[in-house]
């Protein structure tokens, strides 16, 4: 079972760098948005970057990361059938299958950017970009503690790091809103 060892280190990495590019691609999104604000030439030259630089990391980190993830994923399940028995299994599934959600979703915003066509604020875009971090603490925390996971603890847990992201959200549009230049 060693190939075992090595197929967990990939899907981990790929893990890693998909959600590495699910953090930064919504900070992208923010910069776009708020690029639109800005006065001629600047708004068209800040446009122009952002979109190679979003173009870039989507297409060359975060969708071949989160393929590469799955695909070891499933390798992983074909080594361990039993975990598919598992109740925490399927729960981390449901998450995974909110992470694809939310990963397709990021894509739309991408291709609405893409041809400046801005529908969300930047502050819109700094609540979504939260829903990842949230999904990873919920990921891990149930791979990690697994059937000794204590669901009215966990849940409670996920809802006063929302909280407190939010909390956190705000003041930094409050300090922001003091210093622009933040």
């Amino acid at each position: 079972m060693e190939i075992y060892n090595y197929i967990k280190s990939l899907h981990l990495i790929f893990v890693v760098t998909w959600f590495a590019g699910l953090f930064y691609i919504p900070r992208l999104f923010i910069y776009h948005i708020e690029a639109w604000q800005k006065p001629s030439p600047d708004k068209e030259i800040l446009s122009e970057q952002l979109k190679l630089m979003t173009k870039r990391l989507w297409y060359i980190i975060t969708w071949p990361s989160a393929i590469l993830c799955t695909l070891f994923a499933i390798w992983l399940l074909i080594l361990m059938p039993g975990w598919l028995q598992q109740a925490w299994m399927h729960v981390k599934l449901g998450f995974v299958g909110l992470l694809f959600f939310y990963h397709l979703k990021c894509h739309q915003i991408f291709k609405q950017l893409q041809r400046d066509d801005v529908k969300y604020t930047s502050r819109f875009m700094r609540i979504w970009n939260e829903i990842a971090t949230l999904v990873l603490f919920a990921i891990v925390f149930l791979v990690v503690l697994k059937n000794a996971f204590n669901w009215i603890y966990g849940v409670f847990g996920i809802f006063v790091l929302a909280i407190l992201l939010m909390l956190g959200i705000r003041l930094y549009k409050r300090i922001r809103d003091k210093n622009p230049n933040a």
